[in-house]
């Protein structure tokens, strides 16, 4: 099998922490670095939550920390959906893991650079790093294959009433990346509130194994839905267009980025029927087969120790 190698931008939290493992286990995908950013929480804890997933898989994927403030605003975390660490829970063990000595951005370029075929990006948090590397090194677009985003929405928005969280905490950041030129790939709010997983399948997940065990801990603390109503797997999604695009029915449009307006900023403007007559920069998922996507969700978690 051919293994689709990818650079994984992320802010974890407890729906980054099962796409991480999706893109650990997933036979088809070869993960080369894990990058950090601020967003669910600080960047200094998702760069801690980050380590204690490797330490937790025995994983030896290079961790680098990136940015620790959007490019222009103060930060706004989600620590109200995910608990004030990112992670609330589990009871990782210490370990003594530290991140490489440089920026997030910096290690992706030289990750793309040692790369001998292009390397897919894939972001689920905030952008700022990938617009921090697409400016201090504007040539190393030749060697993503594309780009992946958990962001943004066709309709309505979970940060506010038009914005999904990830653009809305950078929007300049988003606006950067949507104008590079990359071929993107969009995951957002119209998929991915879809993207459930079911009670009775939390249910059985301490069962399946110390994965399993982990997550269904985790899961106790994630506000995105309910053990009883079923949970929202954001990020996942992401993972699953990499591996599974046959679930999703996605269409070309132009996104443009809001960066101004008291109740728009952040907002993803996707231009589904033309009216503005400007080239597609994005690929917009639109929809998802549930049943899909639960059934590979259990296939890939089963691979996990």
């Amino acid at each position: 099998m051919n293994r689709t190698p990818i650079i994984l931008d992320t802010d974890p939290g407890i729906d980054d922490a099962v796409a991480i493992a999706a893109a650990l286990f997933a036979p088809q995908l070869d993960l080369k670095l894990l990058t950090t950013v601020a967003g669910n929480v600080s960047v200094e804890k998702t760069t801690r939550n980050a380590l204690q997933l490797m330490h937790f898989w025995h994983k030896d994927i290079p961790v680098a920390q990136g940015a620790a403030t959007p490019l222009v605003r103060k930060l706004r975390d989600a620590a109200y959906v995910h608990g004030e660490s990112g992670m609330e829970g589990y009871a990782f063990v210490d370990h003594l893991r530290q991140p490489l000595e440089k920026p997030a951005f910096q290690a992706i370029y030289e990750c793309l650079n040692a790369s001998p075929e292009p390397i897919t990006l894939v972001a689920i948090g905030p952008l700022t790093n990938i617009a921090l590397l697409l400016t201090q090194y504007p040539k190393c677009k030749a060697k993503i294959k594309r780009l992946v985003i958990m962001g943004g929405s066709a309709g309505r928005g979970n940060f506010t009433p038009n914005a999904e969280f990830n653009i809305a905490i950078d929007p300049e950041a988003a606006a950067r990346v949507f104008e590079s030129g990359l071929e993107i790939v969009m995951c957002g709010l119209d998929v991915t509130n879809q993207a459930m997983l079911s009670p009775a399948y939390l249910a059985q997940l301490p069962s399946l194994n110390q994965t399993g065990k982990m997550l269904h801990a985790l899961f106790s603390h994630y506000r995105s839905g309910s053990m009883v109503t079923g949970l929202r797997m954001h990020d996942l999604c992401a993972i699953a267009w990499l591996v599974k695009p046959e679930l999703f029915q996605t269409q070309p449009c132009f996104v443009a980025v809001e960066t101004h307006g008291e109740f728009t900023s952040g907002t993803t403007v996707v231009d589904i029927e033309g009216r503005y007559q400007r080239e597609p920069n994005a690929h917009v998922a639109l929809d998802l087969d549930v049943a899909g996507f639960q059934t590979w969700v259990a296939e890939v978690l089963e691979l996990a120790p």
